[in-house]
């Protein structure tokens, strides 16, 4: 099976010493990126809601894009919001690696799909911007069906029936589902509430890293292994799942001992 996860907006630019390898769609971003930097910091901002530092952060990255190709580091390492706060990928050891650079996949909407120790140059590009190409006002549009095919090639060469995914709507909405040959497993992690199981955003976030994690350090090929998981005492709870969607609730005590 693979795993998908979403990428992050916060960057860790620390130096990584591990072999990198060159994204698939590298040509991809470089296209992207060369219609992003035809934006002012003003049209950047109102594209992704950015204040006007970030913007003009932005607007500085594309315009160096083509130039400073040699200032990249590996994806799993380089992205450092919640998922990956989950996954820790700097703790992983050079198995676990090699494991999840065989399974572990990062949506993108610069680079479209990612293995972790692809390089990759230091952007934001969310893939919800409506940033319009020739191939249409989104970059649903740019991605189409590739994204999709993309990944039948990669599991059919594992031998991988199955996709776990752990990316956010907003990526996961770039695989075509109609061209998609797996079957989707996407887990649902929920926090015991007064009101009721809830998912709390933030938690959640973490909680695919951590899924993506277990996963890589389990060794798992077989989709029944997620049932297992347990990490940050989250526990399978089946009168909360429905098929293709396994539920994972945390009880507020077991939500505190995490914390």
């Amino acid at each position: 099976m693979l795993t998908v996860i979403s990428p992050a907006k916060r960057l860790d630019w620390a130096p990584r010493d591990v072999e990198m390898t060159a994204p698939r769609f590298q040509s991809d971003a470089d296209a992207l990126a060369k219609v992003a930097r035809r934006l002012s910091a003003d049209e950047l901002a109102g594209l992704m809601d950015l204040s006007p530092a970030l913007a003009q952060l932005n607007v500085d990255r594309f315009r160096r894009f083509a130039a400073e190709r040699d200032d990249v580091r590996p994806a799993a390492l380089a992205f450092a919001g919640d998922t990956y706060q989950g996954l820790e990928a700097a703790t992983l050891d050079a198995e676990d690696l090699r494991f999840a650079q065989e399974r572990l996949r990062i949506l993108s909407g610069l680079y479209g799909l990612l293995r972790p120790l692809d390089g990759i140059q230091q952007y934001r590009l969310e893939m919800g911007s409506r940033l319009a190409t020739k191939k249409g006002p989104t970059l649903y549009a740019w991605w189409g069906k590739r994204l999709a095919r993309a990944l039948n090639e990669e599991a059919a060469a594992l031998g991988a029936t199955t996709l776990i995914n752990c990316a956010s709507v907003e990526y996961f909405s770039a695989v075509d589902e109609a061209a998609l040959k797996l079957d989707v497993i996407t887990p649902q992690f929920l926090e015991d509430k007064p009101g009721g199981p809830k998912i709390v955003s933030f938690h959640a976030k973490r909680a695919r890293g951590a899924m993506a994690r277990f996963i890589v350090e389990r060794r798992l090929t077989d989709p029944a292994g997620i049932l297992d998981f347990d990490a940050g005492g989250y526990a399978h709870a089946p009168d909360l799942s429905a098929p293709g969607r396994p539920a994972f609730l945390r009880r507020a005590e077991a939500a505190e001992a995490a914390a």
